[in-house]
């Protein structure tokens, strides 16, 4: 059964520091291109970075870059959001997702085929 598990959110402070995990299991992590989302209060979910198979191309969204950095290790099929210099409006529930996928390529473009349950993340003093 594919699973994936989202860990390490929590509440901190404007212009801290937090990485995110993302655990998979029951499906071939490797071939899988991988995105984080997220919802904050009263939005509509968003794409906040993706990484291919490899991790050779990824893709942020204007509000993250420079900040979030979006990595992964087939070995321990995990990928990571690395976040910093985080604003109060990073505030949300952060979601990661799995994507059949060819390599090098992100495939944002198509329905996810799993996703995880979520983490919540607030930037608050």
């Amino acid at each position: 059964q594919a699973q994936l598990v989202e860990s390490g959110g929590g509440l901190v402070q404007p212009g801290g520091s937090l990485r995110l995990s993302c655990a998979a299991s029951g499906f071939t992590f490797s071939s899988y291109a991988m995105s984080w989302y997220r919802q904050g209060p009263g939005k509509e979910r968003e794409l906040v970075a993706a990484i291919s198979r490899n991790g050779g191309t990824t893709n942020y969204a204007d509000s993250v870059k420079g900040r979030f950095t979006v990595s992964r290790d087939n070995a321990k099929n995990t990928v990571y959001l690395q976040m910093n210099s985080l604003k109060p409006e990073d505030t949300a529930v952060y979601y990661c997702n799995a994507r059949s996928c060819s390599p090098g390529s992100l495939c944002i473009w198509k329905t996810p085929d799993y996703w995880g349950q979520g983490t919540q993340l607030t930037v608050s003093s």
